[in-house]
Formats: C-alpha cells, structure tokens, sequence
C-alpha cells in the first residue's frame, strides 16, 4: 500500500503549512503567514474538486497525527498545440515540500511519481517545473532537464 494520497480540503492548512516551508527555504521573505487566512477557503474549494485541473499528492507525517510529511502539488493547463505536445496539455509543478524532521525518505519522490501519473492519465505533453539546487538530482532522476528559461513575470 502507498503512503501516498490525494490531498483533501481538510488537508488546506497543513498543505499551506508546507507550502510555507517551501517559500522560507527558497526566497530571502520575512516568513509571513498572513496571507494563509485569505487563501485557505480558495485552497479549500480547489482541493475538493477532484476532477478539476489542480492536484496534490501528500504523505502523513509518522510521527505527528494530523500533520503532513510531504507535498507534491500540480495544475494542469492547456495551451495551443505544437510539435512534441500537439494538444497542448502542460503539466506544472509546484509546492513540493518536505517537513524538516520528515527528510531523506523518499516522500517527495513518492508524492511526484503520483503527481506525474496524474498528468500522464490527463494527457499531458510536457512537465515543467523550476527547481531548487538542493532538489535539482530529485528530478533530474525522475527525467526532467535543465531548459534554458526566457521566463517573465508581471504582478497584477
């Protein structure tokens, strides 16, 4: 039987507990937790449509009733086709989190190998993802290359 398991919406706070986890050991922020509040109804909402395009894949914590080990979280998305991928289903990755003291277990290896499942089912031609250095071997055992990145942002 696998660790691994779908995340539910009663799984939201420690799912953004994780997600902070990730955001504080890769970006130099404050480790605010304000915005938790505001995003866990929406968190909430889109981890009970199950058949939708978002999905996380989590493993409970072995020692800490309640809690959560590791994250794996994914959307898949559409974008006009093209060679290599002609109906355009991109899968992205993102929120891939460890619990400090829950480490070198093979949890968030477990958790991708279920969250790229997911995204074969659907379709998906590709799967992006932007990794850590520390996390980098991880998925570069799972096949995923360095690709060179002409990515851009606006904030609205």
């Amino acid at each position: 039987m696998s660790l691994v398991r779908r995340a539910t919406p009663e799984d939201a706070p420690e799912v953004l507990r994780l997600r902070q986890v990730m955001i504080d050991s890769m970006f130099e922020v404050n480790g605010s937790t304000e915005w938790h509040a505001e995003s866990l109804p929406t968190l909430r909402e889109r981890l009970g449509a199950g058949g939708g395009d978002l999905a996380a894949f989590v493993v409970d914590h072995p020692e800490r009733p309640g809690a959560l080990a590791a994250l794996v979280v994914g959307a898949l998305e559409y974008r006009i086709g093209r060679a290599g991928n002609p109906h355009g289903r991109v899968g992205h990755v993102f929120s891939v989190a460890t619990d400090p003291d829950a480490r070198r277990r093979g949890y968030a290896r477990a958790c991708m190998e279920e969250l790229l499942e997911w995204f074969r089912e659907r379709g998906a031609g590709q799967v992006d993802l932007n990794a850590s250095a520390e996390a980098e071997p991880l998925y570069a055992s799972l096949g995923f290359v360095r690709k060179p990145d002409p990515s851009m942002r606006l904030s609205l």
